[in-house]
């Protein structure tokens, strides 16, 4: 893999701050991923803020749509992984003013949770805020639990919204136009490779020089099928009969028609398919009334095209003409760059104050902070075993998510309150609600808020209190992201490990611990044969039989590890009675 990089990880972080030198009517909002209009402070109470974002490798989405007629802000994660709760929140309030905030959300399960959260504690502020799904692809059954994914179309939703934001439409007016822009608007992919994250190395799937994947997302996830390579006119004649099928245009069949380059596709590519494009529409009684071509949302370097059509009205084809500052719309005039403007790396972790005498140093603190470090070393040693299982059946990111994350709670520990056990879940959840992202990051942060929640307050805890607490954390996390046991997901080993801790009997600890953590190990094992319902897994369907799902196995390894820990603990303990 050879990338003009530095270091893979710091890579989105630099890339933000490449953007702001060559965008200068953006800011970054310091201590955030996250790119602001620069004038946010003084339109805030002129119109309603637009707010969108997703994980990094999409360029020029999100940050590229920034400006005047488009976004107020635009929240990036890390690659392929969806923001973090407190940067989207943080970016609400920056723009946010009376007329309120409309957040654009792709329908991704991280996506969906992160916005879904940051909204409600922008309301509990008394920020007016709504939010609006958009599921542009056709490829997917959109009455499946997780839904059709959101796409490229999105760009148009962008567009569309922003220009009728700055004609000053209510929040409600816009809510009510984007959900109808979005049941107008049909988008699918089709690409001949993967691109290869920097932080993995290598391609998320593989095809044979005579292959494709026809109805692909934008994360490295393979298609709803494989294909034999086609013809260019013949392709897009696939990709628009599908769209076509799956939308409604509303009868004039007046349309806006975007070929987008997902990465690696060069502009001869797009302009073949382009010609036949309009050939093919126009056959089919439709009126191409606009046409654009270019790279709009990308899949790092994938070689690919996604196709969208927007059914449009003499509004929104004003809306979609109106003048922008976004850098990424290609109407705009290029303005002359600006001087470096370095902000501070988002924290590695939570901002909590030492105790007054060193917690580690206590026996209970010793054990808490061991069963921890047990965990994070056990993930970190497993990066390379979870990503090439996330690379089969998802998007190939949770190792690397993992490995983050595992680094972050090592570098922030020092300052947990670890004589607290409450405190501390609560600092863990913090630690992996910024540092984790993507749909992990809610819910492991969720499952050990909830957790810290039930042991407030407790003065001795136990077997009985553990079992309280874990199992109103998996409550938690059902509630968040709507998952249950059997779904093939996290819970599917968390659950058999709360379930061996209820029947675990006068058992001793370490008994305990031993069969708990090989329930859990079993319980992951056992979702090989589980048919996805939810998460990125749940669009490949089928094709993830005979894979264990790589969330749950990662449970199991840190559920293994914190095990081990307790009785190496218990072994500890009781050559010091012997003595």
């Amino acid at each position: 893999m050879k990338k003009f990089v530095n270091r893979p990880e710091n890579a989105v972080e630099e890339m933000l701050e490449g953007l702001t030198i060559l965008n200068p009517g953006s800011n970054r909002l310091p201590g955030h991923r996250v790119i602001c209009r620069a004038d946010a402070d003084e339109i805030r109470d002129q119109q309603v803020a637009i707010v969108s974002g997703g994980g990094s490798g999409h360029e020029p989405a999100h940050a590229g749509y920034v400006g005047a007629g488009m976004l107020s802000a635009a929240v990036a994660g890390q690659v392929f992984t969806s923001p973090d709760t407190d940067s989207i929140f943080e970016a609400i309030k920056a723009v946010a003013g009376k007329p309120g905030v409309l957040l654009i959300v792709k329908n991704y399960t991280g996506d969906r949770l992160n916005f879904g959260l940051a909204a409600e504690m922008a309301r509990s502020e008394g920020i007016s805020v709504e939010m609006l799904i958009v599921d542009d692809d056709v490829a997917l059954d959109a009455a499946s639990a997780t839904g059709a994914r959101g796409l490229a179309g999105t760009i148009f939703v962008h567009k569309l919204l922003g220009a009728a934001a700055r004609e000053g439409k209510s929040l409600s007016e816009l809510a009510t136009l984007g959900k109808a822009a979005v049941h107008s608007l049909g988008t699918m992919g089709v690409s001949f490779s993967a691109g290869i994250s920097p932080l993995v190395g290598k391609p998320s799937f593989e095809l044979a020089e005579d292959e494709m994947e026809l109805g692909l997302g934008i994360h490295g996830e393979p298609g709803v099928r494989r294909a034999k390579l086609q013809p260019a006119d013949q392709l897009s004649e696939t990709l628009l009969t599908q769209i076509v099928k799956g939308r409604n245009f509303d009868g004039e069949k007046r349309i806006a028609v975007m070929i987008n380059n997902l990465g690696a596709t060069t502009e001869m590519e797009l302009a073949i398919v382009a010609r036949h494009a309009v050939v093919f529409l126009e056959k089919n009684g439709f009126i191409v009334e606009r046409l654009y071509g270019g790279t709009f949302l990308s899949s790092l370097d994938m070689a690919g095209i996604s196709l969208s059509v927007l059914g449009v009205n003499p509004d929104w084809l004003r809306w979609l003409d109106a003048p922008t500052t976004a850098p990424a719309w290609p109407s705009l005039a290029k303005q002359p760059p600006r001087p470096l403007q370095v902000q501070p790396a988002p924290p590695a972790g939570p901002n909590i104050r030492p105790t007054t005498r060193q917690s580690d140093e206590t026996g209970l603190g010793t054990k808490v902070k061991k069963a921890i470090g047990a965990a994070c070393a056990a993930l970190i040693q497993a990066e390379p075993e979870l990503t090439e299982m996330d690379r089969i059946t998802g998007d190939g990111d949770l190792g690397a998510s993992m490995k983050r994350a595992s680094l972050a709670i090592e570098r922030a520990i020092s300052g947990y309150p670890l004589d607290d056990v409450s405190a501390t879940l609560k600092a863990l959840s913090h630690t992996l609600r910024h540092e984790l992202g993507g749909s992990s990051g809610p819910l492991y942060g969720v499952l050990f808020l909830r957790a810290g929640n039930v042991l407030e307050g407790l003065r001795a805890i136990g077997i009985a209190e553990w079992i309280t607490a874990i199992e109103e954390g998996c409550r938690a996390i059902s509630q968040l992201g709507g998952a249950q046991p059997g779904d093939r997901t996290m819970l599917d080993a968390l659950d058999p490990f709360v379930r061996a801790l209820k029947e675990a009997g006068p058992n001793s600890p370490r008994e305990i611990a031993v069969n708990a953590a090989a329930a859990a190990q079993r319980g992951a094992q056992a979702t090989a044969q589980m048919k996805p319902r939810l998460g990125r897994s749940s669009y490949l369907q089928d094709r993830v039989l005979g894979h264990p799902d790589p969330g749950a196995t990662a449970v199991a390894i840190w559920l293994g590890a914190v095990a081990e820990a307790v009785i190496a603990a218990e072994t500890a303990a009781f050559s010091r009675k012997c003595l």
